[in-house]
């Protein structure tokens, strides 16, 4: 990695000063020129690079072709985005027909542009859209919540955790549903979605949750943007979690830990309208 500055580009802004996380641009004082101190801690962020207004910052990870004037006038109002944030519904309901997969990829970068600490960029997707995964992700979640099922109810173990874990068996009539639905035919769990976007990490990662999950609402804002209905896999990801085994990943050639993910799928319907939640609560602004 390379990192330098332009003197006689520099006009001094001293942005760039402020914008680096790794505090490696630095400036004595008000007139002195700003210098580089140890670049090599760099956590190649970009932040230099993109705020420099002369382009005095040549960063070895960030060549030109990397580097793009945003076009401010047809970013969307602040209007647009809370109308898009009250919009968009977790939708069950999908036709039938195949997500165009232009619209995916979409999807897929919107979420790969969402931030990550440190900007380790560990984040990893898998798109499945064959339709025999699709069953498997759901087989898989239902088998695991049966072997919970089975777990909590047995008569030797459900005395202990009646006491110490009581709100286990909250959940059980719930997977009891899930559970029969399935043997009727009805999918509770992918509710006939066309395609699953699961969100994982390295099993490393000490932020991968937080970061997943950052990347799934940028899919998220993305998806109700271009009108394709989609929901937060909950089930799945609960049972991927509670699967000590990892079937669920094994399975999908995933290497790491999901931690989020997206049933996706064509509109069946579209909501005409939005409706207020709760008050908005702030505890307090102190």
């Amino acid at each position: 990695m390379q990192l330098s500055l332009n003197p006689d580009t520099c006009i001094l802004c001293t942005k760039c000063v402020k914008v680096c996380p790794s505090r490696i641009f630095t400036q004595a004082n008000a007139k002195a020129p700003i210098e580089l101190c140890l670049p090599e801690s760099c956590i190649v962020c970009g932040h230099c690079v993109a705020v420099c207004p002369t382009q005095s910052i040549t960063h070895s990870e960030f060549p030109p072709q990397k580097i793009h004037a945003i076009e401010t006038s047809i970013l969307p109002t602040p209007e647009q985005v809370l109308l898009l944030c009250k919009a968009r519904r977790s939708i069950r309901s999908f036709a039938q027909t195949p997500i165009p997969m232009v619209l995916l990829d979409q999807i897929l970068e919107a979420a790969h542009r969402a931030p990550t600490a440190m900007n380790l960029q560990q984040v990893a997707f898998t798109l499945v859209v064959n339709p025999k995964k699709l069953q498997q992700i759901t087989e898989i979640t239902l088998d695991t919540f049966s072997s919970i099922v089975k777990k909590i109810m047995n008569p030797l173990v459900k005395p202990i955790l009646k006491l110490s874990m009581p709100e286990v068996y909250t959940f059980v009539p719930a997977f009891e549903r899930l559970l029969s639905a399935y043997e009727k035919g009805n999918d509770l769990i992918l509710r006939k979605a066309t395609a699953v976007l699961l969100i994982h990490t390295p099993e490393s990662s000490r932020f991968g949750r937080q970061d997943a999950n950052l990347a799934y609402q940028n899919a998220s804002l993305m998806a109700e943007s271009l009108g394709v209905n989609h929901f937060y896999t909950g089930f799945v990801c609960s049972a991927s979690e509670q699967d000590k085994s990892h079937k669920l990943a094994k399975e999908l050639g995933i290497k790491g830990t999901i931690h989020a993910g997206m049933a996706l799928g064509m509109p069946e319907f579209r909501y005409p309208n939005y409706i207020d939640k709760k008050e908005l609560v702030v505890d307090k602004i102190i």
